[in-house]
């Protein structure tokens, strides 16, 4: 009943997000007025904010001295002469600090270098356009317009002139023979990108099934809390898988989800995260239409790329695998012995045989900015 009542007041909620849609929304004939004025005034500064995008055009980007006034009459003439919806972000690079590298040093700690360019410095950007969609329409046609646009700033700015990498693209181009190339401006490499203010999630393809959600969020150990991209599975425990496909649509109409294996499936799963968490286990337990699984564990990274094409393993990883997988041994059959291997338990809970890192579940957010209107 209490899983009815969560379903009815999310559906509620969507319905009431999506008259707020409507309400915000742009009117139909706005796409059909044949230009868009864009402001441009030279008293103010039109810095990048999660509200535009979320798909923009990077164009170009200026370091050194002047390079902050160069971006900004930049973003000015593109308004200005351009009519396009231009702005302003810095991104700051520090390469003085040591960072840590591959391998270990004569003391088994992590292997300590420096960066070959010992310098730190901030690059202006210069970002077009806000579009709702990395194909939407206009993007391919604003993107050609910036390659082969020609502004004003990029003869008389002080930082394009001293600029040593913008010298030696422009050296390249005019060395280049192909037509294509020689049509293209000082933003020729401009390329299509994210907003880089907006989170990673809200550019995940899809969100979480509202119905394993709502299965999920009272959870005391719930996976949707863990904090890192990765942890470890080391126990799983299946409900009834139904292959008949016309029960397969009755299950879906009517949200058939507490059947009684699949209950006593969760029920095992949170035993085993409690018991987990008394021992100081930092232990999750997740629920979806299927199955239990209780993970262990938080890490941003499962290991690290080798040379060979293979993955160095995180150690903190392996060593949770390898405490929680099974034991070996043997086991009598007709005609002889064979391999086994004996799951490991706890408090009677049955642990996988071989635990395997898996990817955090995480809970999309981009429905909420799809509803916020576009400034």
């Amino acid at each position: 009943m209490f899983v009815h009542n969560k379903l009815r007041l999310a559906l509620a909620m969507g319905l009431i997000a999506a008259v707020t849609t409507t309400t915000w929304a742009a009117p139909p004939w706005a796409n059909l007025i044949p230009f868009q004025r864009v402001e441009a005034s030279a008293e103010k500064s039109y810095e990048l904010t999660e509200d535009h995008g979320p798909w923009l055009i990077m164009a170009t980007s200026f370091t050194g001295p002047g390079a902050e006034k160069d971006a900004n009459d930049l973003v000015l003439e593109l308004r200005k002469d351009y009519a396009m919806q231009a702005y302003t972000w810095h991104q700051d690079y520090d390469y003085t600090d040591t960072v840590v590298g591959k391998g270990y040093d004569r003391y088994g700690g992590p292997k300590k270098m420096r960066y070959m360019n010992d310098v730190s410095f901030t690059s202006f950007v210069v970002m077009v356009g806000n579009f709702e969609t990395v194909d939407a329409s206009g993007v391919e046609k604003t993107l050609n317009k910036i390659k082969t646009a020609k502004p004003k700033v990029f003869q008389e700015s002080y930082t394009v002139k001293n600029d040593t990498i913008k010298t030696i693209r422009q050296k390249l181009r005019e060395a280049i023979a192909a037509e294509d190339d020689k049509e293209k401006g000082p933003m020729g490499n401009a390329f299509v990108t994210r907003n880089p203010l907006l989170p990673e999630e809200y550019f995940r393809p899809k969100g979480m099934d509202e119905l394993v959600l709502s299965m999920n969020q009272d959870s005391q150990y719930s996976l949707l809390n863990c904090s890192g991209k990765y942890t470890v599975r080391v126990a799983t425990f299946r409900g009834a898988v139904e292959l008949d496909q016309k029960k397969i649509e009755e299950i879906e109409q009517k949200n058939i989800v507490s059947g009684r294996r699949l209950a006593i499936a969760a029920e095992k799963a949170e035993k085993l995260a409690g018991a987990l968490r008394k021992q100081g286990v930092e232990a999750y337990s997740f629920h979806d239409r299927s199955e239990s699984i209780v993970t262990v564990g938080a890490f941003e990274t499962i290991g690290t790329p080798r040379r060979d094409g293979k993955i160095e393993i995180n150690p903190q990883v392996k060593r949770i695998m390898d405490g929680y997988k099974g034991g070996t041994g043997t086991a009598t059959i007709e005609g002889g012995v064979s391999p086994s291997y004996k799951p490991k338990s706890l408090n009677g809970v049955v642990f996988d045989v071989q635990p395997v890192p898996v990817e955090v579940p995480k809970v999309s957010i981009a429905a909420d900015y799809a509803r916020r209107p576009l400034r």
